[in-house]
This record gives structure tokens, sequence and C-alpha cells, in this order.
């Protein structure tokens, strides 16, 4: 019984030291969270996506508290959630936060099966990444779409799938939230992050081939060759051409749409405008082919020699 008794007071010594130690360390050693972390990480979509730039939520939430305390959360903006997560959040930390507008994923290519042929057979493991390692894939165009899905698997909210008749990727503007992962994960960075415009309208430029003309038109019958058309239309300087390629800055865009009626390749393409109206034929008559200020002089002519033959009559 004694040794019994023995053993349970020196365990109980034992067990009464190591929490007293522990209790030192967690005071000495505690970490303090600002309990605004998580009411703002409770407003957070919660996707973990890093289309904020962080690795997930909990890292958007903790830099939207630091940068609350700084006085500005400009440069901070969660994709999924938006101008109205964003605005919850803003009231949560008591600062102002501006207006974002919206962006969403544009795949710039537009080389369908008809436009670019295959010229071999890749047999191999299909993913993109691993297609890309191997060379320009299945076509002569090493810049354009891969169609084996890396973009579809990166993407968590459904957004974005391959069409079987083309071979492209192809994002539905309603379910995207711009987070950017299917950008991500493309080997080929031909999927950009546009605004998505009012009314969803965009004007932009499908295709990233930086080769010379000739070679970018051998490989893909609707490649941009550069030719400088698209430049010389454009009245407000939102075209620019580099390496062969043009490029239409979507905050200089005013999409008046001249742009892509003077491209000879269809690479130029208006997202969600109203069908062109096509122009009015002046109706086809005996006299119109005469100008208006012609039709006038012959008027007055005609004028001219009736007076004439009356003050010879008189």
């Amino acid at each position: 019984m004694n040794f019994i008794l023995i053993a349970l007071i020196v365990l109980g010594s034992i067990a009464l030291v190591a929490a007293v130690i522990l209790y030192v360390c967690s005071k000495k050693f505690a970490v303090y969270e600002d309990p605004r972390i998580g009411q703002v990480a409770s407003a957070l979509p919660g996707a973990n996506c890093g289309g904020c730039g962080f690795a997930g939520c909990s890292g958007m939430a903790d830099a939207l508290v630091k940068g609350a305390d700084n006085g500005s959360i400009e440069g901070l903006f969660c994709p999924v959630g938006g101008s109205a997560v964003m605005g919850q959040v803003a009231d949560l930390l008591g600062i102002a936060v501006a207006n974002t507008e919206a962006k969403v994923a544009v795949v710039r290519c537009n080389g369908t099966c008809e436009l670019r042929q295959s010229i071999a057979v890749y047999d191999g493991l299909k993913t993109c990444t691993a297609v890309n390692a191997c060379g320009a894939g299945e076509t002569g165009c090493g810049f354009g779409c891969l169609g084996c899905g890396d973009c579809v698997a990166a993407c968590q909210f459904g957004a974005i799938t391959i069409n079987p008749e083309t071979g492209l990727a192809e994002v539905d503007e309603e379910k995207c939230t711009g987070c950017g992962a299917c950008a991500k994960a493309c080997p080929r960075h031909i999927i950009e992050l546009r605004k998505k415009g009012p009314k969803g309208r965009r004007v932009y430029v499908r295709c990233v081939n930086k080769d010379k003309g000739a070679v970018a038109l051998k490989a893909c019958k609707a490649a941009c060759i550069g030719c400088g058309k698209c430049l010389k239309e454009c009245k407000f300087e939102a075209i620019t051409i580099e390496n062969n390629l043009s490029y239409i800055d979507p905050d200089k865009c005013r999409m008046c749409r001249k742009c892509e009626a003077a491209c000879p390749t269809g690479a130029i393409v208006a997202v969600n405008f109203p069908p062109r109206k096509p122009k009015a034929e002046a109706p086809v008559t005996e006299n119109s082919s005469a100008t208006p200020k012609a039709v006038a002089n012959t008027e007055s002519k005609v004028a001219d020699a009736s007076n004439v033959e009356t003050k010879k009559e008189a």
C-alpha cells in the first residue's frame, strides 16, 4: 500500500511540475493573433485559390488587417468574392476600399483544327506541360493552345472547358471569377486576365504567335502577322506591336472596333457586341452618279440658257 501511495505522489509531483513548465512556456512564447483576422477570413469566400497572390484566404486576411493598420489596403483584392466581399471586409476593418473592375480569363488563341492543321501525332502523357516540353506539339504553331486541359484541372469553379470540335479552351464568363489559376497552369501563357468591360464587352488579339508574318500564317491561318494595319486605324494609341505581335491595352481601348475590321487574318476579336448593321445602299437612278454640286451647276446652266432664249424672243 505504501508503494502505491509513493508512486501516486511521485507521478502527481511530476505532473504538477510539467504543468507549471507548460504554463510558463505558453505565456512566454505566446503568439498574439488579432481577432479581426478570423473575422475577415470568415467574410472571404474560402476558395483558397491563390488568385489574390497569397497561399490562401487566411494569408489574405492577415495582409488585409495589416494593411488596415497602415491605413490602406490598396492592391489587395479578392477576385472570387469581388467588390461585394471587399465591401464587407472594408466595413469590418473600418477603412475605405477602392472599386476594382472585375476581370475575366480570355484564351488568346483562335487556332482551331481547321485553321491550324496537324503535322504530327503525339503519343505520350496527355498534359499541356508534357506536350509543350516535347516541342510544338501536333501542329506547326509553337505558341497556340495545346488542348490537353491543364487549365481545366486548375479551375475550381468549372469555368473552363475544352471544345472537342475546335480543340481549344473556352471560358464561361458567368462562372469565371478571375482567380488566374488557369493562366498560371498554362505552360504557353496564352490565357490572360482582362477587364470584363462594360456589358461584358472587350476587344483583344486572340493570338500570341511571335513568329514573322509568313511563318506565323503558314502555321495558322488566323495568326497575327504584325502587319500594323490595326495600329494605323487606332486613334487612341491602344495598340502596340512588339516581336511581330499586336497587343491591345484594355485601359486605352475605346472599343471602336476599327482594328477588328482592319485585321486581314481575323486575329482581333470583339466579344459581346451587337452585330454590325449593314450599310444602307443608295437607290440607283439615272442621275445617281451625279454629285449634288454637279446637279446644282446643271440646274443653274439650264436656267441661264432659258433666260437667254427669252431675251432673244423679246
